[in-house]
């Protein structure tokens, strides 16, 4: 349904308008969220199918764990070699690789030695096309009015919570009905697909590499906004691969162990509801504004920490916290276009997504830890205490971001030279 759809009559439309206002912006967003939507089937498809192959959790874990480690080391590799040489070469051939490491992997019988098993499954992470880097690094230019900027990056965003909640449980589904090494072929099958469609869409087909610019001495990570929002990502993957813990170690301390996954469904359709109704009132706008949905997020996820004995409140409590998701992550991205050095910013929101994917594995291990001997409430105080750190990153270091991007002749305008300073 067009976002315009859901807007009554008069001003508020503005901002909807912002949102189909960049020529093909409609089918460019819809190609990216069907480009992405396997990859949130990788990491549960590759942990069940390990899972089956070998009857080993352990064996599991480290195949699961092996590929997000992969993906974050490579992601900003990718996004540098997306810079340099454009996104076509980089989108296909990583495809291809990562479809072929996942159909190798399907296909492989009971008893499958666990070596070769955490081998595929880097191989598929190191390998995954960039996407999400594409992506955001696109849409300045195909929505070119920097002022519109917060209201697409906040639409993407809810967009991508699509994908978030459809995709594990496509993955689990199709594990159950046929077999686990079927959903990964079929993963790997629909991500090239996917891939293949998104590239040969005009803006990413007509993206030409950065060659005209300087690359800066060290990159992307010259900008100090640019290392402030990574370890913000750091911290806010930390809160989001400890709820997941928390949630799973309630449900089963309450006898409800079914109930994990609705319950991280519902906490998926907040972040939906919540980046909707922040892209109608024009997404976040400038650090202000950011900082203050990053404190509302921390907030209200650290309340998580006395729902533990109700499913119920539950519920409601971590559908609020999802509703902070999507526009705190939005305005991150909004800001990091405005801090990005020329000619890097496919490889600086990589930067992101690895600080994100390092995160949430850091926050999943140390809540399962903690988890083992503190039950629920020391998975959520895990939360909390990351949450307070994305916080206090951003307070104190406000200084280093830059204030909102004006648009002048249809190009980006820094307000503050931060973004290029060392």
């Amino acid at each position: 349904m067009p976002v315009t759809a859901i807007t009554p009559r008069g001003s508020r439309l503005a901002p909807q308008r912002s949102v189909r206002a960049g020529a093909g912006l409609p089918e460019f967003l819809a190609s990216s969220v069907i480009a992405r939507l396997p990859l949130a089937m990788f990491s549960i498809a590759l942990l069940v199918h390990a899972r089956q192959l070998t009857g080993s959790f352990a064996v599991a874990g480290a195949a699961s764990g092996a590929y997000a480690i992969a993906s974050a080391i490579s992601a900003p590799v990718l996004g540098r070699l997306v810079d340099r040489y454009g996104q076509t070469r980089v989108l296909i051939l990583g495809a291809l690789l990562t479809a072929g490491s996942l159909l190798a992997d399907g296909v492989l019988p009971r008893g499958t030695p666990a070596a070769l098993l955490v081998t595929l499954a880097a191989a598929t992470g190191t390998a995954t096309p960039p996407l999400a880097a594409c992506v955001r690094s696109l849409l300045p230019a195909v929505v070119k009015d920097t002022a519109r900027l917060p209201a697409v990056f906040t639409f993407e965003s809810t967009l991508l919570e699509l994908t978030f909640i459809i995709g594990p449980a496509l993955a689990l589904g199709i594990g159950s009905i046929w077999s686990t090494g079927a959903a990964l072929v079929l993963a790997g099958l629909l991500m090239l697909a996917g891939t293949l469609a998104f590239a040969a869409h005009p803006a990413s087909r007509h993206a030409q590499p950065a060659t005209a610019c300087r690359r800066p001495r060290g990159g992307a990570l010259r900008s100090r906004a640019l290392r402030t929002l990574i370890l913000v990502q750091l911290a806010l993957g930390a809160v989001f691969g400890a709820t997941d813990v928390g949630v799973i170690a309630t449900t089963q301390r309450l006898g409800s162990a079914t109930w994990a996954g609705p319950l991280l469904g519902i906490w998926g359709v907040g972040s939906l509801i919540g980046g909707l109704a922040a892209t109608r009132k024009g997404g976040p706008q400038g650090v202000g504004a950011v900082t203050a949905l990053l404190l509302a997020l921390a907030a209200v996820h650290a309340m998580l920490i006395v729902t533990t004995g109700s499913l119920i409140l539950m519920g409601v409590t971590i559908f609020a916290a999802g509703a902070t998701i999507a526009p705190s992550l939005a305005g991150l991205y909004a800001i990091a276009d405005s801090a990005t050095p020329s000619g890097t910013r496919a490889e600086a929101f990589s930067w992101l997504v690895a600080a994100a994917s390092t995160g949430t594995a850091l926050g999943t291990s140390a809540a399962g830890a903690v988890a083992q001997s503190g039950g629920p409430i020391g998975a959520f105080a895990v939360v909390a205490a990351a949450g307070a750190l994305a916080v206090l990153i951003t307070l104190t270091r406000t200084h280093s971001l830059p204030a909102a991007p004006r648009a002048v002749g249809g190009s980006l305008v820094r307000r503050s030279r931060t973004a290029s300073q060392p």
